[in-house]
């Protein structure tokens, strides 16, 4: 039986204690905030969607951003139907929604920590709120403890580290976990955040803050060459453009929209008509509507507070007459309900972020129980790694396996 510290007491903290403590060894759980699981609290909107209820395997089909592969073992050892069964396991019911997204039946998340609460307290787990850890302590390249903010060692047989990311840096994620493995020589790929909104160059793009569209496709270019289109909904903000099909974007165009500086975005507000049929459609107005100015046709197009905007791209007379629109006129209007054009130049910040891409390279960590090779008796899971994936209860599922695994890993 071994004396285990775990840093950290969110999902893969709260996690990995459990699984420890339920393999029989004495398990301390350290957290600097007042209250478990601050970040729990705050996912989908207050109800935590805590995991996604697709097949397995297609997470590795576009939903598993970075490092997939390393994945494997934590995924198939604590499966997402381990994690379903888990929660009903220690009361709380669950539900599973559109896109397989899996919800606590109350849609309350402090459900889910409250679940996570109980598993501990069924194995011995203690919990030491308020009290931030400031070093994990080593010697001869074996864990032995971690020292405390008030100066107190903790002695230890095996140290999780599970200190989260630095997205929502006010529920505690302030990149500590990055500063220990740095100290112990740890490779850390340098974090940015990721699930985050774009800003956007365009001084038109304000003027449409509030504004939802859904059933749209966004598609975006470096340069010529497009890398990344996807259909779904997307909002307007002051600052540029939010919802799930930007931040979906996000996680695969951090890194290069980073590099590049600006990528170009287009969004296609007809999705669902071939040029044809745009092209009758517009007829088809102009028969109904011919004595209409311009501005009050295209009304009958589009959602009242894009009217404006889109008349101004055109570069068509607000007050022309639509029955003396030209084909050149109509190709125009055909090519901006296609091709709505924004340019992206960066990414909110972490407080707007909801996860962290970057952390502690896996390479430093055995897939098959999160053991950190270079120091006997260290483990780390969930966040602080350098793991992510899109959102729908992905990134919840990679905290629970990650942190179940290194918890039964421990001898």
């Amino acid at each position: 039986m071994s004396n285990v510290v775990v840093i950290g007491g969110g999902a893969a903290g709260m996690m990995a204690a459990y699984a420890a403590g339920s393999k029989g060894h004495q398990v301390s759980l350290y957290d600097g905030n007042e209250k478990l699981g601050k970040k729990i609290y705050i996912t989908g909107k207050g109800r935590c969607n805590f995991t996604n209820a697709m097949p397995l395997e297609e997470y590795f089909n576009g939903k598993l951003v970075t490092n997939p592969k390393f994945l494997y073992s934590a995924l198939y050892t604590f499966s997402n139907d381990m994690v379903m069964e888990f929660m009903e396991s220690h009361g709380t019911p669950v539900k599973v929604e559109r896109g397989d997204r899996a919800f606590p039946v109350s849609d309350h998340a402090s459900d889910i920590t409250a679940a996570l609460k109980r598993a501990m307290d069924e194995v011995g787990v203690r919990v030491f709120l308020n009290r931030k850890v400031e070093e994990i302590l080593t010697a001869d390249q074996r864990v032995c403890g971690v020292r405390l903010s008030d100066g107190a060692k903790v002695m230890a047989d095996a140290v999780i580290l599970a200190t989260g990311g630095k997205s929502y840096p006010t529920t505690g994620s302030t990149g500590d976990g990055y500063r220990f493995a740095k100290d112990l020589g740890l490779v850390v790929i340098p974090p940015r955040p990721s699930l985050v909104p774009f800003v956007t160059q365009e001084g038109y793009i304000p003027l449409l803050q509030g504004l939802s569209l859904r059933n749209v496709i966004l598609t975006i270019y470096d340069d010529k060459k497009k890398v990344y289109s996807d259909f779904g909904e997307l909002l307007f903000t002051h600052f540029g453009i939010s919802g799930p099909l930007v931040l979906t974007a996000s996680a695969f165009l951090g890194k290069r929209l980073e590099q590049r500086g600006s990528l170009r975005a287009e969004i296609d507000l007809k999705p669902a008509l071939s040029e044809e049929q745009l092209d009758e459609r517009l007829l088809r107005e102009i028969s109904e509507n011919g004595s209409k100015a311009f501005h009050n046709y295209i009304a009958k197009l589009l959602p009242g507070k894009l009217v404006d905007v889109f008349v101004d791209l055109t570069g068509i007379a607000p007050d022309k007459k639509a029955r003396d629109l030209t084909a050149k006129d109509r190709e125009m209007i055909r090519n901006l309900l296609r091709h709505f054009p924004m340019t992206l130049i960066g990414m909110r910040g972490f407080k707007e972020a909801i996860v962290t891409q970057g952390g502690i390279d896996v390479k430093e960590l055995d897939p098959s129980t999160m053991a950190v090779k270079r120091y006997s008796g260290l483990y780390a899971c969930g966040e602080v790694l350098d793991l992510d994936a899109v959102t729908g209860g992905f990134n919840l599922q990679i905290a629970f396996s990650t942190g179940y695994l290194a918890g039964i890993s421990i001898e």
